[in-house]
């Protein structure tokens, strides 16, 4: 699962999402989120902090322990506290060697320094949109997303692979049913495609659009497919047999563990 994108490219994304998300989340801290529900903008700036810690310790060797709700419930300046962890995690993502060894947990995951570089672009992009929500106080669309978030068509692809290539092959899928099914996912504007086997037991990603006549079709911009994909959204086109989009909706999350 190697990334389309450049480390630099990975690192910008990262630098400019999280400011955005504590700008935006800094005047709603107490908004619900409407794309987390069960959270509102304090627990949002808290979540993201713990894992920005966590992914700087995974490479540092210093394990970071705090929970999200203790950040919560302990930190007078969450916001404050939420900057000071984004700027470490990207000062020790500049500093570790190409080849520092740490954990990784998604499928075929490049290499250690470039996986958390992506994880933690794509993480806090995404945690972005929850942010720009909350201070909307709505599911904001595609276009608002682009316009105050990193998020272009080349970002999306990057993210796309990343979710359908290394998120959703682990164990058994959330969204399988009792006889297998085709999935393809299939951006309009770039020239990219990916196959989603899924049986009962397990999902196997492939590149390229080879689903055949039965296969359900998941079409519109990659931005668009990137947040809906991410139930961020919904500004794209399922067409084929089944209720596959309405599983992913309700059952396709990635969550703590």
């Amino acid at each position: 699962m190697p990334t389309s994108l450049p480390l630099e490219r990975h690192l910008t994304v990262l630098d400019v999402a999280g400011a955005t998300l504590a700008d935006r989340a800094a005047g709603a801290l107490d908004a619900p989120v409407p794309t987390c529900p069960a959270w509102d903008g304090a627990k949002l700036v808290a979540h993201q902090t713990m894992v920005h810690r966590w992914a700087a310790g995974n490479l540092t060797g210093e394990p970071f322990a705090r929970q999200q709700t203790q950040i919560h419930d302990e930190e007078p300046d969450v916001v404050g506290y939420y900057r000071d962890g984004l700027a470490h995690l990207l000062a020790t993502l500049r500093g570790v060697p190409d080849d520092v060894k740490a954990m990784v947990f998604l499928k075929d995951a490049p290499p250690p320094r470039r996986f958390w570089a992506r994880r933690q672009a794509h993480e806090t992009t995404i945690h972005g949109v929850d942010a720009l929500a909350a201070s909307l106080g709505r599911v904001p669309t595609a276009d608002e997303c682009a316009d105050v978030l990193p998020i272009d068509a080349d970002l999306a692809v990057d993210g796309i692979d990343e979710l359908v290539g290394g998120f959703l092959p682990r164990g058994r899928p959330k969204i399988g049913a009792d006889a297998p099914f085709v999935v393809v996912v299939d951006p309009t504007d770039r020239d990219v495609a990916w196959t989603l086997r899924v049986a009962p037991d397990r999902l196997v990603t492939e590149l390229g659009a080879g689903g055949g006549d039965d296969a359900v079709t998941l079409s519109g911009t990659a931005v668009a497919l990137y947040l809906g994909l991410w139930n961020r959204g919904d500004e794209f086109a399922s067409a084929g047999p089944g209720d596959v989009l309405d599983r992913w909706r309700r059952l396709q999350r990635v969550t703590w563990s």
